[in-house]
């Protein structure tokens, strides 16, 4: 029974890397393209396995610091290829842009509301007066 365990153990390491090799992103991968590591691995499994750990297996990315372009305090920023405004003064005048964009969105739904609220208003009796009254008996 103990005999087998190198082989399972092989085989387990084996199929981690297959899989692992399926799943990176082509981008990822070190040295080699996607599928010369898949063949690597699939047709020498344990030489292969220990090549795609130590050579072509991405490497886990840091977050990115405020030098390289990253947004403080907010870690959607923090991903590679966002990065935060270079220029303060083009930063600015996006702001002032989304402001205004946002004021001149709040008054057309203002008016909306309010052109959907005067024929309603239109539409009621002005007064008690008008409607009849419940008959006594």
């Amino acid at each position: 029974m103990i005999r087998f365990v190198p082989g399972v153990l092989i085989f387990i390491f084996w199929l981690y890397c297959v899989i692992d090799v399926i799943t990176s992103r082509e981008d990822g991968i070190r040295n080699l393209g996607k599928n010369i590591w898949l063949l690597i691995v699939f047709f020498f499994p344990l030489i292969g396995s220990i090549a795609w750990i130590a050579a072509g297996r991405p490497v886990a990315e840091r977050p990115l610091t405020r030098e390289q372009g990253a947004a403080p305090s907010f870690p959607e920023y923090e991903r590679r290829g966002r990065f935060s405004a270079a220029d303060p003064e083009k930063d600015e005048e996006f702001l002032r842009q989304v402001r205004e964009r946002a004021e001149e969105q709040r008054r057309r739904h203002e008016e909306k509301k309010r052109a959907e609220r005067e024929p309603q208003e239109s539409q009621q009796p002005q007064s008690d007066e008008d409607s009849d009254p419940d008959p006594v008996t």
